[in-house]
C-alpha cells in the first residue's frame, strides 16, 4: 500500500492533506530520515511527527467510559468518540463500538475496526460474560440471586425468558451481576423486574478482560494477549 493511502486510511488526513505532510517533512522513518510518498517502508518503520503510526486495521482499544457520554457518532451532546484522538474517527475501515453502554452507564467499552472480531465478541454463541457493579435504590430482599439464576425471569415486553445470570451481593444496596446476553438495558430491567431500581451501573469486565485501574475517560490499545482474555 502506498504511504499516502496508508496514512489517509489511518485518519491522519485526506490524501491531499497527507501528500502535503510528506512535502513538509512530517513523515520519516525510525531513524528520522524524511520519507517520500512513493517510498516503500513497512508500517512499523514509519513515523509521523516522530511518533509511531497508529496500529493498522485490526485495532482494538478499551475505553473507561464516563457517564454522560453516548455510544454514537451522530447524536447531539457528548459522544464517546470525543474521548479518542480525532483521527480515530476518520479511519478506514471505520472504528466502531463493540456493543453499547447507555448514557448513564460507565465502564469498560471496546472499539475496533475489525468487523469479524466485533461480531465474534458480541455473538450470542460466544457467550462472553459481561460483569457489572450496580448500586440500587432499595435494599436487596435476598431472593434476587435465585431469580436471576433460574433462567425463567421475563423482562417486560419480551416473550423469551433470560438466560441464567449470576448475582453476587456486595452490600445491602450494592451488587455484582454477570450476564452472558446483551439485551436492551438488560441489567437495569432485570433489577426492575424484581422491584428495584438501579442508581449507578458500571461495567467492570468483559470475559476475562478487566479495566485494571484504567482511569475514567482514558483509553488504551489492547494487545493480542488482552484480546485472548475476552474469550477466556
Amino acid at each position: 500500500m502506498k504511504l499516502v493511502r496508508l496514512l489517509a486510511n489511518l485518519g491522519y488526513g485526506s490524501r491531499k492533506q497527507v501528500a502535503a505532510m510528506f512535502r513538509e517533512g512530517l513523515v520519516t522513518d525510525a531513524a528520522g530520515e524524511v520519507l517520500y510518498a512513493d517510498d516503500k517502508v513497512e508500517h512499523a518503520g514509519v513515523r509521523f511527527e516522530g511518533e509511531p503510526l497508529d496500529p493498522p486495521q485490526g485495532m482494538l482499544l478499551m475505553l473507561n467510559k464516563p457517564t454522560g457520554y453516548t455510544c454514537s457518532r451522530k447524536d447531539v451532546g457528548r459522544l464517546v468518540y470525543d474521548l479518542l484522538p480525532p483521527r480515530f474517527a476518520l479511519r478506514n475501515p471505520v472504528l466502531s463500538t463493540v456493543g453499547r453502554l447507555d448514557r448513564d452507564t460507565s465502564g469498560l467499552l471496546l472499539f475496533t475496526d475489525d468487523g469479524q472480531l466485533l461480531h465474534r465478541i458480541i455473538s450470542p454463541k460466544a457467550a462472553v460474560a459481561k460483569v457489572y457493579e450496580a448500586t440500587l435504590a432499595e435494599d436487596l430482599r435476598g431472593d434476587e440471586a435465585a431469580a436471576f439464576a433460574a433462567g425463567t425471569l421475563m423482562l417486560e415486553g419480551e416473550t423469551e425468558p433470560l438466560e441464567p445470570a449470576t448475582l453476587e451481593v456486595l452490600g445491602p444496596r450494592h451488587a455484582r451481576l454477570m450476564l452472558t446476553e446483551g439485551r436492551y438495558h438488560q441489567a437495569r430491567r432485570m433489577f426492575a423486574a424484581v422491584g428495584n431500581h438501579v442508581v449507578t451501573l458500571e461495567r467492570i469486565a468483559l470475559g476475562g478482560l478487566a479495566l485494571d485501574g484504567l482511569p475514567s475517560g482514558e483509553w488504551r490499545l489492547l494487545t493480542a494477549e488482552d484480546t485472548a482474555r475476552i474469550f477466556g
